[in-house]
């Protein structure tokens, strides 16, 4: 566990010093500030519409950082031939997965303490409330979605040749299972046989990280807390597509020259 968590500490030190967290995160505070100071209509209810907007442009945000930083891990070490001498060292291949892995998962979980943190601030100014236990669910929630997101990624970036076509092809399964993913079932009903049970196959097998997505409704609209009992299965649903997702890393990394 020690190699694995200095594997992930250069991670999270390598996403400090480059610029995309950084300039994502001004990014998002000049836009959901510019919203925050605009009054249409003296509406008091507009406030929904920024925490909608604020909450869109963190999970846009935070999917550009965890795909981006994933889909380079292997392949830079690969083209800067540091991959091979970190395998000479008493470091297998699975502890490189898992401290790759877990690296992007701890540092996509503090760009999200920073990107929440900074939400509540703007909601409270406007609402004067601050409801800690909901923004807690939606952010657990987004935390664990991301590291499915993370790991899936990690697979891709042995499977594709470049990070760029990784990347580009992460970007399209997320986007769809966010804005596709929880209709197929709806769709699989109005289908014939045998394309309804392929319909249905496929909703079942996906990862539905459109669940945590649809938390931002429980805030925008301040509605009540989901069950903890609840919030529990769905940690342990995408824990689960976590461990698929880096068994499937692992044993593809195996099989895989590194020179």
């Amino acid at each position: 566990m020690r190699t694995i968590f200095a594997l992930a500490g250069v991670v999270i030190k390598e996403l400090y010093r480059r610029k995309d967290f950084y300039v994502l995160f001004i990014l998002t505070i000049v836009i959901c500030v510019i919203m925050a100071s605009v009054n249409i209509f003296n509406d008091n209810q507009i406030v929904r519409y920024l925490k909608e907007l604020c909450l869109l442009l963190i999970w846009i945000s935070s999917l550009v950082i965890a795909i981006t930083t994933t889909a380079r891990q292997i392949p830079a070490e690969r083209e800067q031939r540091t991959l091979l001498p970190l395998l000479a060292k008493p470091l297998t291949r699975t502890q490189l997965i898992l401290g790759k892995f877990l690296g992007c998962w701890l540092a996509c979980g503090l760009v999200l303490i920073c990107f929440y943190v900074f939400f509540g601030a703007l909601a409270a100014s406007r609402e004067h409330a601050w409801p800690l236990l909901s923004y807690f669910q939606a952010a657990i929630l987004h935390w664990m979605a991301l590291g499915v997101v993370i790991a899936m990624t990690l697979l891709g970036s042995l499977v594709f040749a470049a990070p760029s076509s990784n990347s580009t092809i992460c970007f399209v399964l997320v986007a769809t299972i966010l804005c596709v993913g929880r209709y197929l079932d709806a769709v699989a009903l109005t289908l014939g046989e045998p394309l309804r049970s392929v319909i249905y196959a496929f909703y079942y097998a996906i990862p539905h990280v459109e669940i945590p997505f649809e938390m931002r409704n429980l805030i925008v609209h301040d509605w009540p807390l989901i069950g903890w009992k609840f919030i529990g299965l769905d940690i342990l649903y995408l824990l689960a597509y976590m461990a698929i997702f880096l068994v499937a890393a692992c044993l593809v990394f195996r099989r895989k020259p590194v020179n």
